[in-house]
């Protein structure tokens, strides 16, 4: 899912070279009615093995509310930019960084660390390369 189909189109002759375009069911348009729409399908409940969240850090918590169905027990959610520039680990009153981008998405990105570490369906696994990625295994 994206709200832009050329950065997709960038990707597809790899994708392709890979051998893997059958596995990819791209969508067009803002995400949570694109997610909405499969979790209407019980079909699609469980059904994928891995999903990457790199999106409106404000919606995060919005989305794990939604992939979580999406993914199947044994399957991987991975969301990006979780250490937010090591803000996350700041104390509350510690100067951040002198960008309004880190100050206005870090209680969002907070929010969802909190949600993750305490979430009794996954397990999970943070990893401090670039800004940070939480891997997520679903085990309920």
């Amino acid at each position: 899912m994206d709200i832009n189909r050329e950065d997709y189109e960038l990707g597809l002759p790899i994708i392709e070279k890979a051998g893997v375009a059958h596995k990819i069911d791209f969508r067009e348009g803002p995400a949570l009615p694109l997610l909405d729409q499969l979790i209407q399908d019980e079909n699609k409940k469980g059904a994928y093995d891995f999903v990457f969240v790199d999106a409106d850090k404000e919606n995060y918590l919005n989305y794990h509310k939604r992939v979580i169905e999406l993914v199947r027990i044994g399957g991987l959610i991975g969301y990006n930019n979780t250490l937010w520039f090591g803000s996350v680990a700041a104390p509350p009153n510690a100067p951040l960084m002198d960008m309004e981008d880190i100050r206005h998405y870090r209680p969002f990105v907070l929010e969802l660390n909190k949600a993750l570490a305490i979430d009794p369906r996954i397990v999970i696994c943070q990893l401090p390369v670039g800004d940070g990625i939480t891997i997520c295994r679903r085990i309920s």
